[in-house]
Protein backbone atom coordinates (compact mmCIF):
# COMPACT_ATOMS: atom_id res chain seq x y z
CA UNK A 1 0.00 0.00 0.00
CA UNK A 2 1.27 3.51 -0.63
CA UNK A 3 1.93 5.46 2.39
CA UNK A 4 0.61 8.44 0.87
CA UNK A 5 -2.55 6.86 0.54
CA UNK A 6 -5.18 8.14 2.90
CA UNK A 7 -8.23 7.75 0.75
CA UNK A 8 -11.31 7.40 3.08
CA UNK A 9 -9.42 9.07 6.55
CA UNK A 10 -10.85 12.29 7.99
CA UNK A 11 -8.65 14.36 9.82
CA UNK A 12 -9.73 17.37 11.73
CA UNK A 13 -7.62 20.37 12.02
CA UNK A 14 -8.40 22.66 15.03
CA UNK A 15 -7.88 26.07 14.84
CA UNK A 16 -9.35 29.59 15.50
CA UNK A 17 -8.48 33.33 15.38
CA UNK A 18 -5.34 33.74 14.20
CA UNK A 19 -3.57 30.09 13.37
CA UNK A 20 -0.65 30.74 11.35
CA UNK A 21 -2.00 30.75 7.74
CA UNK A 22 0.60 28.47 5.95
CA UNK A 23 0.69 26.23 8.96
CA UNK A 24 -2.87 25.46 8.64
CA UNK A 25 -3.34 25.39 4.80
CA UNK A 26 0.02 23.46 3.76
CA UNK A 27 -0.55 20.90 6.24
CA UNK A 28 -4.72 20.50 4.67
CA UNK A 29 -3.04 20.68 1.04
CA UNK A 30 -0.93 17.73 1.90
CA UNK A 31 -3.70 15.51 3.43
CA UNK A 32 -5.94 16.13 1.27
CA UNK A 33 -3.47 15.59 -2.00
CA UNK A 34 -2.81 12.34 -0.42
CA UNK A 35 -6.95 11.20 -0.43
CA UNK A 36 -7.85 12.32 2.92
CA UNK A 37 -10.82 14.41 3.63
CA UNK A 38 -10.32 17.59 6.21
CA UNK A 39 -12.55 19.34 8.04
CA UNK A 40 -11.88 22.67 10.14
CA UNK A 41 -12.86 22.14 13.69
CA UNK A 42 -13.42 25.50 15.88
CA UNK A 43 -15.11 27.32 18.66
CA UNK A 44 -17.57 28.85 16.89
CA UNK A 45 -19.23 28.23 13.00
CA UNK A 46 -18.62 30.56 10.27
CA UNK A 47 -14.83 32.02 9.35
CA UNK A 48 -11.43 31.85 11.16
CA UNK A 49 -9.38 34.82 10.19
CA UNK A 50 -5.43 33.23 9.71
CA UNK A 51 -1.74 35.29 10.55
CA UNK A 52 0.27 35.39 7.84
CA UNK A 53 3.75 36.00 9.31
CA UNK A 54 3.46 39.61 10.39
CA UNK A 55 -0.43 40.56 10.03
CA UNK A 56 -3.97 39.02 9.50
CA UNK A 57 -3.87 36.65 6.83
CA UNK A 58 -6.91 35.17 4.81
CA UNK A 59 -9.95 33.67 6.15
CA UNK A 60 -11.01 29.86 6.41
CA UNK A 61 -14.27 28.44 6.78
CA UNK A 62 -15.26 25.98 9.70
CA UNK A 63 -16.66 22.91 8.87
CA UNK A 64 -17.47 21.66 12.35
CA UNK A 65 -17.64 23.52 15.98
CA UNK A 66 -17.16 21.65 18.71
CA UNK A 67 -20.12 21.05 19.96
CA UNK A 68 -21.36 19.90 16.88
CA UNK A 69 -18.22 16.81 16.68
CA UNK A 70 -16.27 14.11 18.46
CA UNK A 71 -13.04 13.20 18.11
CA UNK A 72 -15.09 9.79 17.30
CA UNK A 73 -15.44 11.05 13.64
CA UNK A 74 -12.10 11.12 12.64
CA UNK A 75 -8.69 9.66 12.35
CA UNK A 76 -6.58 11.84 12.97
CA UNK A 77 -6.00 15.54 14.78
CA UNK A 78 -3.80 18.47 12.73
CA UNK A 79 -2.97 21.57 15.01
CA UNK A 80 -1.58 24.11 13.64
CA UNK A 81 0.39 27.50 15.28
CA UNK A 82 0.03 31.06 15.83
CA UNK A 83 0.50 32.35 19.12
CA UNK A 84 -3.04 33.20 19.20
CA UNK A 85 -4.45 30.13 18.33
CA UNK A 86 -3.14 27.93 20.75
CA UNK A 87 -3.42 30.27 23.29
CA UNK A 88 -7.35 30.37 23.02
CA UNK A 89 -7.47 27.01 22.18
CA UNK A 90 -5.76 25.97 25.61
CA UNK A 91 -7.75 27.97 27.64
CA UNK A 92 -10.94 26.78 26.54
CA UNK A 93 -12.00 23.50 28.31
CA UNK A 94 -13.96 21.71 25.21
CA UNK A 95 -10.91 22.25 22.79
CA UNK A 96 -8.91 20.59 25.49
CA UNK A 97 -11.12 17.56 26.03
CA UNK A 98 -11.12 17.35 22.07
CA UNK A 99 -7.58 16.79 22.18
CA UNK A 100 -7.82 14.54 24.47
CA UNK A 101 -10.09 12.45 23.03
CA UNK A 102 -7.73 11.67 20.23
CA UNK A 103 -4.81 10.66 22.59
CA UNK A 104 -7.07 8.44 24.20
CA UNK A 105 -8.47 6.57 21.23
CA UNK A 106 -4.84 5.74 20.06
CA UNK A 107 -4.81 8.03 16.99
CA UNK A 108 -2.52 10.23 15.46
CA UNK A 109 -1.71 13.75 16.43
CA UNK A 110 0.44 16.55 14.79
CA UNK A 111 1.60 20.06 16.03
CA UNK A 112 3.47 22.68 14.56
CA UNK A 113 5.14 25.54 16.01
CA UNK A 114 3.22 27.37 19.36
CA UNK A 115 0.57 24.25 18.47
CA UNK A 116 1.96 21.85 21.20
CA UNK A 117 1.34 24.70 23.93
CA UNK A 118 -2.16 22.72 24.01
CA UNK A 119 -0.53 19.38 24.45
CA UNK A 120 0.54 20.69 28.06
CA UNK A 121 -3.00 20.98 29.35
CA UNK A 122 -3.95 17.68 28.42
CA UNK A 123 -1.43 15.83 30.14
CA UNK A 124 -0.03 13.95 27.40
CA UNK A 125 3.17 16.46 26.81
CA UNK A 126 4.43 14.49 29.61
CA UNK A 127 6.50 11.68 28.77
CA UNK A 128 6.70 12.42 24.85
CA UNK A 129 9.30 13.65 23.23
CA UNK A 130 8.84 16.43 20.76
CA UNK A 131 9.55 20.11 19.03
CA UNK A 132 8.28 23.16 18.67
CA UNK A 133 8.86 26.84 18.27
CA UNK A 134 11.77 27.52 20.36
CA UNK A 135 9.75 29.43 22.83
CA UNK A 136 8.00 26.98 24.12
CA UNK A 137 10.94 24.67 25.01
CA UNK A 138 10.31 25.30 28.61
CA UNK A 139 6.60 25.64 29.00
CA UNK A 140 7.21 22.25 27.26
CA UNK A 141 10.15 20.65 29.73
CA UNK A 142 8.15 22.05 32.90
CA UNK A 143 5.19 19.89 31.76
CA UNK A 144 7.21 16.56 31.47
CA UNK A 145 7.79 16.71 27.82
CA UNK A 146 11.80 15.72 26.42
CA UNK A 147 11.77 19.05 23.86
CA UNK A 148 14.30 18.50 21.17
CA UNK A 149 15.67 21.00 18.34
CA UNK A 150 14.53 18.86 14.99
CA UNK A 151 12.50 19.99 12.09
CA UNK A 152 10.14 17.17 12.84
CA UNK A 153 9.50 14.45 15.72
CA UNK A 154 7.43 11.33 16.04
CA UNK A 155 7.07 9.82 19.38
CA UNK A 156 4.42 7.40 18.58
CA UNK A 157 0.98 8.92 17.01
CA UNK A 158 2.89 12.28 18.12
CA UNK A 159 3.99 14.60 15.37
CA UNK A 160 5.56 17.78 15.98
CA UNK A 161 7.74 20.40 13.90
CA UNK A 162 8.74 23.42 14.80
CA UNK A 163 7.92 26.26 12.07
CA UNK A 164 6.48 26.84 9.24
CA UNK A 165 9.87 26.12 7.28
CA UNK A 166 9.77 22.56 8.32
CA UNK A 167 6.75 21.75 6.77
CA UNK A 168 7.31 19.81 3.94
CA UNK A 169 9.02 17.12 6.47
CA UNK A 170 6.28 17.58 8.98
CA UNK A 171 3.39 17.16 6.37
CA UNK A 172 5.77 14.02 5.14
CA UNK A 173 5.76 12.38 8.69
CA UNK A 174 2.18 13.25 9.62
CA UNK A 175 0.69 11.45 6.81
CA UNK A 176 2.89 8.81 6.97
CA UNK A 177 1.88 8.10 10.90
CA UNK A 178 -1.68 8.76 9.52
CA UNK A 179 -0.46 5.78 7.04
CA UNK A 180 0.68 3.43 9.50
CA UNK A 181 -1.78 3.71 12.16
CA UNK A 182 -4.61 2.70 10.12
CA UNK A 183 -2.21 -0.31 8.54
CA UNK A 184 -2.27 -1.24 12.72
CA UNK A 185 -5.92 -0.75 12.99
CA UNK A 186 -6.59 -3.00 10.01
CA UNK A 187 -4.59 -5.64 11.32
CA UNK A 188 -5.82 -5.90 15.01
Amino acid sequence: MNTNDLRGKHIAILATDGFEQVELTEPKKALEAAGATTAVVSLRPGWIKGWNRTEWGDAVQVNATLDETSAQDYDALMLPGGVMNPDKLRADPKAVAFVKEFFASGKPVGAICHGPWILIETGFADGATLTSWPSLKTDLRNAGAFWVDREVVADNLLVTSRKPEDLPAFNAMLIEVIQESSQLRMAS
